[in-house]
């Protein structure tokens, strides 16, 4: 950790032992680190006027104080422009915040059974919650509901996106699938559906139907929930 001396004119190395998050994580654990401390060690050396950990809260306090959500939200642009970030900073940041990402689909292998949905939602839900535009996605499943493929199929504006129909069933028939899962964000962070959202829906059933590929669910995800139509009732 640099010996940078922070705003109160002490070094993290002239902390009490038990205050640094080196020894905290070594001697206790690293689930005691406060999430100023956890970014501190990634962030390691400070800058002219502060530790890594003050550096670290500044990052956290941004956007409202939107703490580790920044990491994912924010721009390299963006985080470049707090004092002492640099772009390599920067980029260890982002990289940590899609690091995340891929971590909590580690549980999740292609070939698990997709029908429960909480359990798709949950494979989806830390790569798309933070999405600033409307993006959709489908869920490819064999007979057994289990994932064959997932793919973005579409990218809109921060408020809609369209879904070309022929090309969600093109790729499901280019990949054996017997039914699909269709995905999307809403970027507001609420999952509740629109009115288009339905019109999708049944667009989408019905043309399965006819091809005889399944639509088994649309799910909506917003800020770490979602919003089920098979739960729901609507399929």
């Amino acid at each position: 950790m640099n010996n940078i001396i922070n705003e109160k004119g002490i070094t993290v190395k002239d902390m009490p032992a038990e205050q640094r998050p080196y020894e905290k994580c070594i001697h206790i654990g690293e689930e005691y680190l406060t999430d100023a401390e956890l970014l501190g060690v990634i962030i390691r050396s400070g800058y002219k006027g502060g530790s890594s950990i003050e550096l670290a809260k500044k990052v956290l306090c941004c956007n409202n104080g939107a703490g580790f959500a920044n990491l994912f939200n924010m721009t390299l642009n963006e985080l470049t422009c707090i004092n002492g970030i640099g772009s390599v900073k920067a980029v260890q940041l982002k990289c940590i915040a899609e690091l995340t990402k891929r971590i909590s689909r580690m549980d999740i292998k292609y070939g698990e059974d997709f029908s429960s949905p909480q359990k798709a939602a949950a494979y989806f839900m830390q790569h798309m919650r933070f999405l600033k535009q409307e993006t959709v996605v489908i869920a490819m499943l064999d007979s057994r509901s289990r994932l064959i493929k997932d793919l973005t199929v579409s990218s809109g504006t921060i408020n809609s996106s369209v879904a070309s129909t022929r090309e969600v069933f093109v790729q499901a028939l280019k990949n054996n699938a017997l039914s699909i899962i269709l995905l999307h964000n809403h970027p507001s962070g609420d999952p509740s559906p629109s009115r288009e959202d339905m019109y999708v829906t049944t667009r989408m059933k019905d043309a399965g139907e006819i091809i005889g590929i399944a639509l088994v669910d649309h799910i909506i995800i917003g800020d770490n929930c979602y919003y089920s139509m098979k739960e729901a009732g609507y399929i």
